[in-house]
């Protein structure tokens, strides 16, 4: 094989900000290309500061491991994956990136779209949110009215965040859900669920911080409001011990390593009757791809980043309403603009 890759960096349509007050102007993002023959599979895998992860140090790491990323003899993407896991053990963004390309590549030479390969029907797809990041309340009003939309994800951790959800539902009879990014103690918590489960908050991600778990036994006992891991559910290690402590997981492909592992943790999580979100952060059409083949296996999806972004680098991908619509093209089913 040949490896190929280039930075991107793609500005949002508004600075995004998390709690913790951590906010981005521009999306960073490594693009990797795997050609074999006359098939080219893509992968992305965003920069992300939280994580130490910048596209600089993935592209340190694939110069330094060039020869033996592209010696591999593909066949199919799962034994890839297992020897990219062996060979790059500190980098599951790079690994990602790279296993999402050799599914594009393996579907191309197979001549299906990656969800049929895994034997799905495009039926019954959870529709997408969109996310509002933090702002003052006068502009993330602004932004739902700017984007009607029939499920949000509203980022709070902020004193505000009573406030917030009040002014949003005030103008929207949507299902809203919170991603708290960590940002609350039990205490916060166990006083704003009620709160907002009055308000109709249907979902809360990552109340408490990612290893407070006596503190989650104390939520998940005690909320009305089903609580989904995110930080604390980074690889497919995370989702046993997310059991009696979440209702549910939000895979993320980027931090757990890609395709791969994302479908044995469906598995696990399913058989420990665990509910299934697979989220984003923040992927152009490349990533959102990789994302969006998965939701026939999802209870709930977040694959807006091509909405949060205001330039894309592919196509492939189309919004209606929070339906997300793929093409039938083999593999990803996307096509690069650039």
């Amino acid at each position: 094989m040949q490896l190929y890759y280039r930075k991107t960096e793609l500005p949002f349509r508004y600075p995004f900000t998390i709690s913790g007050g951590r906010t981005k102007t521009h999306q960073p993002s490594l693009l990797v290309a795997l050609q074999l023959g006359n098939w080219m599979g893509y992968g992305e895998a965003p920069a992300i500061t939280y994580y130490n992860v910048t596209v600089e140090s993935m592209i340190e790491t694939i110069e330094a491991k060039r020869k033996m990323i592209e010696k591999f003899a593909f066949t199919e993407p799962e034994r890839y994956w297992h020897y990219l896991h062996h060979l790059l053990p500190n980098d599951p963004f790079l690994v990602c990136a790279l296993d999402i390309a050799a599914w594009d590549l393996f579907g191309k030479m197979k001549g299906q779209p990656l969800y049929r390969l895994w034997q799905t029907e495009w039926v019954n797809t959870p529709v997408t949110d969109y996310t509002i990041g933090i702002a003052d309340i006068h502009t993330m009003v602004a932004k739902l009215k700017e984007k009607p939309w029939p499920v949000y994800k509203v980022k709070l951790g902020t004193p505000d965040d009573i406030a917030i959800i009040k002014a949003l539902r005030a103008e929207t009879d949507a299902a809203i859900r919170v991603d708290a990014n960590a940002g609350w103690t039990v205490e916060q918590a166990l006083q704003l669920i009620p709160a907002l489960k009055a308000l109709g908050v249907d979902m809360i991600e990552q109340p408490l911080a990612k290893d407070n778990w006596e503190g989650m036994q104390i939520l998940y006992a005690q909320s009305s409001i089903p609580l989904f891991a995110d930080e604390s559910c980074v690889s497919e290690h995370d989702v046993k011990k997310c059991a009696g402590h979440f209702h549910g997981i939000n895979i993320k492909l980027t931090k757990c390593s890609g395709i791969t592992p994302a479908l044995r943790m469906i598995k696990e999580a399913r058989a420990l009757d665990l509910q299934v979100m697979m989220g984003s952060m923040n992927e152009h059409t490349v990533g959102s791809a990789a994302i969006a083949h998965c939701m026939p296996q999802l209870d709930h999806i977040d694959v807006d980043g091509p909405l949060l972004l205001a330039e894309d680098i592919a196509t492939g991908l189309s919004y209606d309403n929070g339906h997300v619509r793929i093409t039938e093209a083999p593999g990803l089913g996307i096509q690069l603009t650039i």
